[in-house]
């Protein structure tokens, strides 16, 4: 077995900022939790973009029992770390259906194809509530994300971005034959 480790130092002034923006938006109270380490969803990006793993880093969870919308205003609270020069990061995928991966190439399914299509032109378009509703709004949306964790942190870091802010798509590529790893960019308008 392969063992990885990314020992990027901790930020905990920046985890404090982090749970006084949320609680005094109304998200509280806020757990503290010191010793978890970083999940592969922070880690995992956090070692392709910072490979000497020298900037400090704090995580966040997200809540599967909540929506995007309760993910998007999560994000907005977090907006003023932007001035700070914090980057919010969210790590998932937009695809994310583990039942119907398979491990052989074959072509992408209508499902995936359609939901990720439709999470570009809602993205690039700026529809950001429908990105919120995308289980009510995307074609397909229950079945590319038949839980939302690895969806809800889009739903963080476009909130964290702002109403105002543009999409980019930086990276498209697919894994799995349904996995997609599409990559948004969120910057202000000029």
């Amino acid at each position: 077995m392969i063992q990885l480790k990314y020992p990027a130092p901790g930020a905990p002034d920046l985890a404090m900022r982090t749970k006084e923006l949320l609680e005094q938006a109304g998200f509280g109270p806020v757990e503290e939790h010191h010793g978890r380490g970083l999940d592969h969803g922070a880690w995992v990006p956090l070692m392709l973009m910072y490979p000497e793993a020298d900037i400090p880093v704090c995580q966040l969870s997200v809540h599967a029992g909540r929506d995007g919308t309760y993910h998007y205003n999560l994000g907005k609270a977090l907006a003023p770390l932007r001035a700070d020069g914090v980057l919010v990061l969210g790590s998932g995928s937009a695809t994310h259906n583990l039942s119907k991966m398979t491990l052989y190439e074959a072509p992408v399914p209508r499902w995936a194809s359609d939901f990720d299509t439709w999470l570009e032109d809602s993205l690039m378009g700026g529809r950001y509530d429908d990105v919120n509703c995308y289980d009510e709004r995307a074609p397909y949306g229950k079945v590319a994300h038949p839980s939302p964790e690895h969806f809800h942190p889009l739903h963080v870091a476009l909130g964290a971005a702002g109403d105002e802010s543009k999409a980019e798509l930086i990276h498209r590529s697919w894994t799995n034959t349904n996995h997609s790893y599409a990559s948004y960019r969120f910057t202000e308008k000029n």
